[in-house]
Formats: structure tokens, C-alpha cells, sequence
């Protein structure tokens, strides 16, 4: 049973009285319903005030939404609830997280690029000052996963980076940062640790496939230096770790391996007695499909329960949901032991953020204070002083291609190379009106060059299209050009790959053409190519033959302003160190 006077919660005697009162003077919906974070639909008053009156919810994460629409859903759940709320945010770069017109202060991996744990900490605090400010108390962070796979589609800028005490000290600085906001409290994930797999548990399975001892000297590492160090909760993953997991059951048949999120082996053995954890454990996103493919749902979910963890991440059909988990209790597959451990270690998160101590109108912050916090300018220089620091030269093999200036390069080709795409994602979620692209051939224009953006046959092509004209396709594709009208076309060639870092479909280059056209840098002796990865890291290992290579992490404002001001300075202006191997383990992208 969890002792709440210990950590992470070290409560008062007051305190305990409050969550044994609480707990004695629940009905068996009121104690089922704890279980369960929901994933708010509707900011709609009736709405919110559903969820809590009549299911009853221990907690919530919500949609994107301006500052403002989340404060105001928060007052309106806070108001109206019986017991006050967990109310959680996805704050692992920034504000942003919490609120779309919060701060982006940094990727992890981009501030584990400059090597500064107080960076580290500064996301942690600013991150959830903006949190903290419209109604919010737990972060989804750190991510304290370690990228050993460049292949993993998951964590891309998720991660600190592949060495293990970096990722262990940073991510420490981040809780201690979150910290330093008055009863704000942290879960870290995924437990047992993703980095290692080439594949996404939102489709598929997932393997943390390390020996007990690889797994103790590097994810078990950081988890424990966590713990040590008063994490609140965690997060655990729908991630395998068969070692761990016959460790505690020698008997165990791999058809009954499950994830950590329905594994007594890995949740109550690995997690509580062998790390000691005392805090609460909730379910990553329980749609994703490395949970939904192992058991039937209305299964599921007493079953990770009964595992021992303590929340379920959202409903599916709310109705539904609820009576599985209810009868998972009447049943007895979630034991009254069992049931009553998850509800004490829920209850004492909130006695520890301090939620029971206030008026049901405090427990969100006054709204005149919200704009003075989120976006706040304070913020937003760390956020440029962080990129100053991070953006990295990982190769650069022609010494003399920097400084890049207008007396050297007056022409400069950008080649803007984006990923695959999910079939209408880009309809449904609308481009942005500048792309990176066209915001870098702004900023180089200020500076003096003459720039423009390539378009190749196939765009071309489309672009007639849409006009309404018929192209003829030979035309286009007619033969191939002299390399002298080529090279005489521009002085230098920025191939500027703008492709997300985790996360499905696939984080790899979506090339228009396979060969000939300008879309690939097979000219780097042509003339001088300078490409440069803008979000995930791992550009090399489909553009080996670049010679000089640098990753931004981003295409942030003032992250584009850093590149062009140190390419125009020269190789020495580039303080950023790899955070993970860019090289990708493979022999032929150092050549």
C-alpha cells in the first residue's frame, strides 16, 4: 500500500485525513470514475460539467486551444467538480504545450544539443510557469526516453539525446524546474523506456528489448535518479520489456507478455518494489494500438488497473468505458485492495499539489494574470538565447564553403524538401501561409543575397494544373540540362529538409523525383550545398553525400534568424554539439 507521507507526496496527518475522509465518503461511481483521465471533446459548459457530475472524472487533458478557452474550461471543471482535478498539459518544449499561444522554449533534443542542464531546468519552469497560469498542474513530462534507434518513429526531438547521464541530469533539471512553480507536479514517460524500437505504439507493438542489466545501467538509471529526486508520477508506456518481465515471472509464456500498462511484472515488480517508485502511474493514450491489439477493451482496462496502474488515459465511448471498469471492480478482477491503493495514491497527488486546501474559485488563477505569463517576452529571449546555443555544424567537410556572404554567394538556391504526408492530414490541419522555405529566403534577401526557392518538374507541372492548363509533361522532362547552364544559375544551394521528428507516417525525405532533378544534392561538387535539417536529425541517412550539414531542431522565428547570422559568420559562430549520432551508425554519411 502506498504510504503518503513518504515521497513524493509527504503528506501531513491533515492531509491523510483528508484522503481517507474523502475516500470513506465516496459511492462505488464516485471511486471508478477517479480512475479515469478523461480527454476533454468540448470546452461547452455542459459539457465539462457532465464529465465531472456524472462520471465523475479524477482527471483530464484537453485539445489544443488558446490560453484564454483553457483557463476558462479549467474554472469551469475546478468549479464544478467534487473533488478537485488533475489537470494535465503536454509541456515537454514549452508552453505551447499547455496553450496554443504559449511559449516554445525548446525541443529536448535541441537543448540537449547545447549541453546546459540550466536550460533544462528553464523548460521545465517556463514551461509550466504558462501551464500553472491558465488552470493547469501536471506536466506529461519529461520525456526521459534515450533515442538508441535513429529509425524510432516515436521520440524523434523527444529525448535528450543517446548518452545516458545527459538524459538522466536534464531530465532531473526539468522536474526540478517544474518544481519551482508552487504545487505543480510532473510524469514522466515512457516507462520502461522507448528509443529502441522501429516502431510506434500508436500502430503496432513496441519492444524494449535490453537485458535487465542494459536496461538497469541506462533507462533504469534515469528512472531511479528521478524517483530519488521526488518525481511525482509517471507515465507508463505500451512498451514489452520481456527481460524484466520473465525476471519476475520465470514462468511467464510470451503470448502473455504485455506492455508495461497491463504488466503486474513491470508496473508493481519493476516499478514499485525493485525502484521503489511511491507515486501515481497512469496509462499512456489507451486508443494507441500497441495496448488496444493485446486484449479485448472492455478487458483492458480492469486488467491495467489490476496491473497496478492507477489512471486510465481517456475514454473511448464514455458510457461504455465506465461500466467495463465498474465491472472489472464488482467482478473482482480490480480487488478492493487494489482499488483502494490506486484511489489513495490519486488522492494524495492532489493533497500534494495542495489542490484540497483551496476554494473550489481558487483552484484556477485569477484570468488578469494569464497574459502577463504566457508568451511573455522573458520566455521568448530564452527561447533565442537556447537556439543561439544549439544549433549544430554535425559535418562539414569542404572548410572553405563558410562564411556564407553576399560577395561570395550572391545566388542562393533553396531546395525545400518535406516528408511523406498521412492522406488529407495536410487538407485537414491546413499549410501554414510561410513556410520555412520562404521564410528563410526573406531573412537572406535582408541580408543582401538573391534567393529563390526551386520548383521542380513535378511542381511545376501541378502548377500549370491548377491554372487550368494542360501541360505537356515531355516538355519538362525533355532531357537533361548542360551542368554548366546548372552551375551558372546560382552560386550556392541551401537544401533546406523540413520534416517532422516523430510520430506517424514515417520521418523520412518524400523526394519528387529519383534522380536528375534539383531536388536531390547529387551536385555537392558542383557547387557549394549546404543542407540543413530543420526538425528531426537524421537527414545523412538519406542524404550521405552532403559535405556540409547542420540541424536547427526547428523552424521557429528566431531559430532561422540564428542559422542565417552564424552561416554569414562562418563554421567557428556554431556552439551546438550532436545530442544524438546524426551519422546515424552508418559508415558512408561521414564520407
Amino acid at each position: 500500500m502506498v504510504d503518503m507521507k513518504a515521497k513524493p507526496f509527504y503528506l501531513s496527518d491533515e492531509d491523510c485525513k483528508w484522503v481517507e475522509d474523502t475516500i470513506n465518503g465516496m459511492t462505488l461511481d464516485e471511486k471508478v470514475g477517479q480512475l479515469f483521465f478523461n480527454m476533454g471533446s468540448s470546452r461547452d459548459e455542459d459539457y465539462l460539467k457532465m464529465t465531472v457530475e456524472k462520471y465523475h472524472i479524477g482527471g483530464i487533458r484537453y485539445n489544443p486551444a488558446s490560453a484564454d478557452e483553457v483557463h476558462e474550461q479549467n474554472r469551469i471543471l475546478q468549479e464544478n467538480s467534487k473533488i478537485p482535478l488533475i489537470i494535465a498539459c503536454n509541456t515537454e518544449n514549452g508552453g505551447d504545450g499547455a496553450c496554443v499561444d504559449g511559449t516554445t522554449i525548446g525541443s529536448q533534443t535541441k537543448i540537449g544539443a547545447t549541453r546546459n542542464t540550466q536550460y533544462a531546468y528553464n523548460l521545465g519552469y517556463m514551461s509550466n510557469k504558462e501551464a500553472a497560469a491558465i488552470g493547469c498542474n501536471l506536466s506529461f513530462a519529461p520525456v526521459s526516453d534515450i533515442l538508441y534507434n535513429w529509425e524510432n518513429p516515436v521520440i524523434g526531438l523527444r529525448t535528450y539525446g543517446n548518452d545516458v547521464d545527459r538524459v538522466m541530469e536534464m531530465s532531473k533539471a526539468y522536474l526540478d524546474g517544474a518544481h519551482a512553480n508552487p504545487g505543480f507536479c510532473c510524469a514522466a514517460k515512457h516507462f520502461p523506456g522507448d528509443g529502441l524500437d522501429f516502431r510506434d505504439q500508436h500502430v503496432a507493438n513496441s519492444v524494449n528489448d535490453f537485458s535487465c542489466e542494459e536496461w538497469d545501467a541506462t533507462f533504469g538509471k534515469v528512472y531511479q535518479n528521478l524517483i530519488d529526486n521526488g518525481l511525482d508520477a509517471i507515465m507508463a508506456g505500451h512498451i514489452m520489456q520481456p527481460a524484466y518481465t520473465r525476471y519476475f515471472n520465470p514462468e511467464i509464456a510470451d503470448d502473455d507478455i504485455m506492455p508495461a500498462t497491463l504488466s503486474p511484472e513491470l508496473i508493481s515488480g519493476l516499478l514499485r518494489k525493485k525502484l521503489g517508485f511511491n507515486g501515481m502511474v497512469l496509462t499512456d493514450a489507451s486508443h494507441m494500438v500497441g495496448l488496444t491489439c493485446r486484449m479485448k477493451r472492455r478487458d483492458l482496462m480492469p486488467a491495467a488497473i489490476a496491473a497496478g496502474v492507477d489512471m486510465f488515459l481517456f475514454f473511448n465511448e464514455m458510457d461504455e468505458d465506465f461500466e467495463s471498469m465498474k465491472q472489472g471492480v464488482l467482478d473482482g478482477r480490480i480487488t478492493e485492495e487494489r482499488l483502494s491503493d490506486a484511489l489513495h495514491r490519486i488522492l494524495a497527488l492532489k493533497a500534494h499539489m495542495g489542490l484540497h486546501k483551496k476554494a473550489k474559485t481558487e483552484l484556477v488563477p485569477p484570468k488578469s494574470q494569464v497574459h502577463e505569463i504566457v508568451g511573455c517576452e522573458e520566455h521568448k529571449a530564452m527561447q533565442k538565447e537556447i537556439s543561439d546555443k544549439a544549433v549544430t555544424l554535425v559535418k562539414y567537410k569542404d572548410k572553405d564553403v563558410l562564411p556564407l556572404t553576399p560577395e561570395r554567394y550572391k545566388r542562393i538556391m533553396i531546395v525545400y524538401v518535406k516528408g511523406l504526408e498521412a492522406p488529407g492530414l495536410v487538407s485537414l490541419m491546413g499549410r501554414c501561409k510561410v513556410s520555412p522555405a520562404e521564410k528563410l529566403k526573406e531573412k537572406l534577401e535582408a541580408q543582401g543575397f538573391e534567393v529563390f526557392i526551386y520548383e521542380s518538374p513535378i511542381q511545376k507541372i501541378l502548377k500549370e494544373m491548377e491554372k487550368g492548363g494542360k501541360p505537356d509533361v515531355n516538355v519538362y522532362f525533355a532531357g537533361k540540362s548542360p551542368i554548366k547552364d546548372f552551375v551558372a544559375n546560382q552560386d550556392a544551394i541551401i537544401t533546406l529538409v523540413d520534416i517532422a521528428g516523430g510520430f506517424q507516417p514515417v520521418a523520412r525525405p518524400a523526394f519528387g523525383m529519383t534522380k536528375g532533378g534539383g531536388e536531390i544534392p547529387w551536385y555537392v561538387f558542383e557547387l557549394p550545398v549546404i543542407v540543413v535539417g530543420t526538425k528531426q536529425p537524421f537527414v545523412l541517412a538519406d542524404i550521405p553525400q552532403a559535405r556540409t550539414y547542420i540541424n536547427t531542431y526547428d523552424t521557429l522565428d528566431s531559430t532561422l534568424d540564428v542559422l542565417v547570422g552564424k552561416l554569414m559568420k562562418g563554421a567557428d559562430a556554431f556552439t551546438g554539439q550532436d545530442p544524438v549520432d546524426s551519422y546515424c551508425g552508418i559508415w558512408d554519411t561521414r564520407l
